[in-house]
C-alpha cells in the first residue's frame, strides 16, 4: 500500500477529476456520503451533532456531512467558520445546498464573533476544520476553538486530519493546537503522520475509508513510503527442494550472549532455527555452554575463550549469515571484538540489540562499517547510534533515511509499524505486529528470524521485509491465542510455522 504526500493526495484528487471524469463538487458528494455512513456506524440518531467546517475543501466535506447527517434525522448544528470572507468554491457550494435542505437544526456562519456552544458528554463533534493542505501550526481563533474542543467529553470525530496536525512533519507543530479525535476518518489512505507513535493520541481510531480516487494515478505514481502488506512478501518466498540437504538450506553463525544473558541467545538460535537454516554455529562465553546446548539442542556450539564475555573475532568464511549482538555486554574487548568481526565478516550481516550499543559509544567507528549491513535499532538505540535525541517520530526516521543511505547499509527501525530504511532512500513500514509484543526478548527473536533467511539465501531487503512481517504476523498470531497482556517472545517463535504456512 501506497502513503502519498500532501501534495500526491492533492494531485491525485485532480488526476481523478479530470480523467474520470467527475465534477470537483460530485467527487466531494462521494467522499460525503462515505464519511456520512461511517459516522451513522458510530453515532445513533438520537445523537447530538455539532459541526465544526472550516473555509477550504475540508469545510465543505464537513457541510455535505452535515446535511446528510441531518436528512438521516440527527440533530445537527453546524458552525461554519469564514473569517476572512473567502470559502472555497466547493465550500460555498455546499453552505448553499446544507442552508436550502432545511433540516439542519442551526447553522451559523462566523465571521467575527464566535460564541461556543455547550459540548456535553452526549455531543459528538464534527472536525471538518482543516484537512491536508495545512502547513502551519493553528494559531489565534482557531488554536483557541481547539482547546476548547479538546477540553470537552464530547466524542470528537475527525474528517480525513485531525485538524491541526501536518500529514507528515509535525516536529515544529504546536501540539496544544491540534484536535485530539476518538475517530479518524481518512480518505482513500493512511497518511505518514498515522504510522507514528507520538501522533497517535490524536488520530485516535483511525478508519480508512475508500472514496473511489483513481486507481491508475496511485498504481503508476511513485512514493517513497509503503506499507507491507501480505501479496507483497508472498512472492519472496523461496522453494525448498524436494531433495534438499542440510548443507542447502544455509550455516548460520550467531554470536551472542555474555553471562547471564544467555536467554537472548536462545531466543535468537531457536528463532533462526525455525526460519529455515540448514545449519546453526553459536559464538557464546563458556559459562553459557551447558544452557544453551539444553535450550537448543539443534545448534552446534563454539565456546569463546572467555568465560563471561565475547573476547576475539572468529573466521567466519565458512558461513552463510552472521547474526551478532543480543545479550552480548559491552566491556570494551567485547567491543574491541564487535568492530573487528564486522570489519572481517564477508557474509551478509544483522547487528542487533548491544551490538548497536557498542557502536552508538564508538561512532566514528560507523563510518568503517561494510555496506548491506542490517542494523535493528529500538528508538533509543538509533538515537545513540545518530549521536542526538529525536524531538519526535518523524525526525527519527528522516535521520535513519540519511544514514541508510549515507552508510548503505539497510535500518529496520523497531516500533507498533517497524520501518525499514533502505540503501537507496526508500521507507517501507511492516503492517503486523501488536503491543503484547512489547516484553523483552522479540528483538531478538526478530533477530534469529533474519539470521535464519540471510543463511536460507535470501538477499538483504527482502530477508528485512519478509523477517519483520514474519515476526510481527506470528506476534499477532500468538496474541488471538494468548492475549495481548500474556505475550512472551519464544510465543513468537512457537507461531512462527503457522505464520510461514500462511504465506
Amino acid at each position: 500500500m501506497k502513503i502519498f504526500t500532501s501534495n500526491q493526495i492533492q494531485e491525485l484528487d485532480k488526476y481523478t477529476i479530470e480523467h474520470e471524469p467527475i465534477k470537483s463538487i460530485d467527487l466531494m458528494e462521494r467522499a460525503a456520503k462515505a464519511l456520512t455512513s461511517a459516522i451513522a456506524e458510530e453515532c445513533s440518531p438520537s445523537t447530538p451533532m455539532v459541526v465544526f467546517a472550516g473555509p477550504g475543501n475540508n469545510g465543505g466535506d464537513a457541510l455535505a456531512v452535515a446535511r446528510m447527517l441531518a436528512e438521516r434525522g440527527y440533530a445537527v448544528s453546524v458552525f461554519l467558520f469564514n473569517t476572512k470572507n473567502k470559502l472555497s468554491e466547493d465550500c460555498q457550494e455546499n453552505k448553499q445546498r446544507a442552508q436550502e435542505c432545511g433540516r439542519i437544526k442551526n447553522f451559523i456562519e462566523v465571521t467575527r464573533e464566535f460564541d461556543p456552544p455547550t459540548l456535553t458528554a452526549e455531543t459528538v463533534v464534527v472536525d471538518g476544520l482543516f484537512g491536508t493542505g495545512l502547513t502551519k501550526p493553528l494559531e489565534s481563533g482557531y488554536a483557541s476553538l481547539v482547546k476548547y474542543i479538546n477540553q470537552s467529553q464530547s466524542k470528537v470525530i475527525s474528517i480525513d486530519v485531525p485538524s491541526g496536525l501536518m500529514t507528515e512533519s509535525n516536529t515544529y507543530n504546536v501540539h496544544a493546537s491540534i484536535i485530539r479525535a476518538d475517530v479518524t476518518l481518512t480518505l482513500q489512505m493512511k497518511k505518514l503522520a498515522y504510522l507514528f507513535a507520538d501522533i497517535q493520541p490524536y488520530i485516535g481510531r483511525l478508519r480508512v475509508l475508500d472514496i473511489g480516487l483513481s486507481e491508475e494515478y496511485i498504481a503508476k505514481t511513485s512514493v517513497p513510503y509503503t506499507i507491507l502488506e501480505p501479496n507483497d512478501v508472498r512472492p519472496l518466498l523461496l522453494p525448498r527442494s524436494d531433495f534438499a540437504h542440510k548443507g542447502d538450506m544455509g550455516h548460520a553463525l550467531l554470536i551472542a550472549g555474555s553471562y547471564g544473558m544467555a536467554g537472548a541467545a536462545i531466543l535468537a538460535a531457536r528463532a533462526c532455527m525455525r526460519s529455515g537454516a540448514g545449519k546453526l554455529s553459536v559464538h557464546t562465553p563458556k559459562k553459557n555452554c551447558d544452557i544453551m546446548q539444553t535450550a537448543v539442542p539443534e545448534a552446534v556450539l563454539q565456546i569463546d575463550y572467555e568465560d563471561a564475555y565475547f573476547s576475539e573475532a572468529v573466521p567466519a568464511d565458512e558461513f552463510d549469515a552472521l547474526g551478532i549482538g543480543p545479550g552480548l555486554g559491552q566491556v570494551e574487548s567485547t567491543a574491541i571484538a564487535l568492530f573487528s568481526q564486522l570489519r572481517h565478516t564477508t557474509a551478509p550481516t544483522v547487528v542487533d540489540a548491544d551490538a548497536l550499543n557498542i557502536l552508538g559509544s564508538h561512532r566514528a567507528w560507523m563510518q568503517q562499517l561494510p555496506r548491506n549491513l542490517i542494523l535493528t535499532p529500538h528508538p533509543k538505540e538509533f538515537d545513540r547510534l545518530s549521536g542526538s535525541r529525536s524531538s519526535d517520530d518523524y525526525e527519527r526516521l528522516m535521520k535513519a533515511v540519511d544514514m541508510a543511505v549515507r552508510l548503505q547499509v539497510y535500518i529496520i527501525l523497531k516500533g507498533h509499524y517497524s520501518a525499514l530504511c533502505t540503501t537507496d532512500g526508500k521507507v517501507i513500514f511492516n503492517s503486523t505486529g501488536n503491543s503484547g509484543m512489547a516484553t523483552a526478548g522479540c528483538g531478538d527473536v526478530l533477530t534469529g528470524i533474519i539470521l535464519g533467511l540471510l543463511a536460507r539465501g535470501y538477499h538483504q531487503r527482502e530477508a528485512c521485509l519478509l523477517g519483520m512481517y514474519l515476526h510481527g504476523r506470528a506476534g499477532d498470531l500468538a496474541a488471538s491465542d494468548k492475549g495481548k497482556e500474556s505475550l512472551v517472545a519464544s510465543d513468537l517463535i512457537d507461531y512462527l510455522p503457522q505464520a510461514f504456512k500462511e504465506l
